[in-house]
């Protein structure tokens, strides 16, 4: 047991590039997909709900007449959402998370750029996580059926829910990653 331990700790520096790495990875994944229209559709419950973000679309309020689920093509919403703005919008907003993700990783080589990699990648994640208290679509809804739907509302997290409630890592990652850089900031300094 106290072999793990010992490794453990002399891994510490080592497991926090790797922490970069996993945030780069989500980011550069994430950021990418946002090219395509299916992931540009699928971010606009929270853009249209968010008090932050809504004003990035041109009609927030009607997107729910125009989604299209994963995977599905219905020429009609896509041309609403174009005239909405939402692919010049997730264009944007993918390019952003994917330099986010650059910054991060780059705090392996250049800790003051880890510091803001690590600072924008908590910022986006209290961002996403805002996303809990104003999209309604994060939790699950009493759709009925056969009887009525015994958990819906809160705290019954719907897919959407559960990949929101996810960024809490992320939040906690930047932070980890973002000290770690400020260290090497100070150390390199002499403060």
């Amino acid at each position: 047991m106290n072999r793990l331990l010992l490794l453990l700790v002399r891994s510490r520096a080592g497991l926090v590039h790797f922490m970069r790495i996993a945030i780069f990875i989500v980011m550069a994944w994430i950021g990418g997909l946002k090219a395509f229209q299916y992931e540009a559709d699928g971010i606009v419950p929270f853009v249209a709900n968010s008090p932050l973000m809504h004003f990035f679309y041109k009609q927030p309020a009607e997107y729910s007449a125009h989604k299209n689920p994963e995977g599905k093509v219905v020429n009609s919403n896509i041309k609403w959402h174009q005239a909405n703005g939402t692919y010049g919008f997730s264009y944007g907003l993918g390019a952003v998370i994917v330099l986010i993700g650059i910054l991060t990783l780059a705090g392996i080589w250049w800790p003051r750029t880890g510091v803001a990699g690590g600072l924008l990648t908590f910022g986006m994640s209290l961002v996403t996580l805002s996303f809990l208290v104003t999209t309604p679509e994060v939790y699950v809804p009493a759709l009925g059926g056969d009887g009525p739907t015994p958990q819906h509302g809160f705290p019954y997290l719907s897919g959407a829910g559960r990949l929101v409630l996810k960024d809490i890592i992320m939040m906690a990652g930047g932070l980890i990653v973002a000290a770690d850089a400020a260290e090497r900031v100070l150390k390199r300094s002499g403060s």
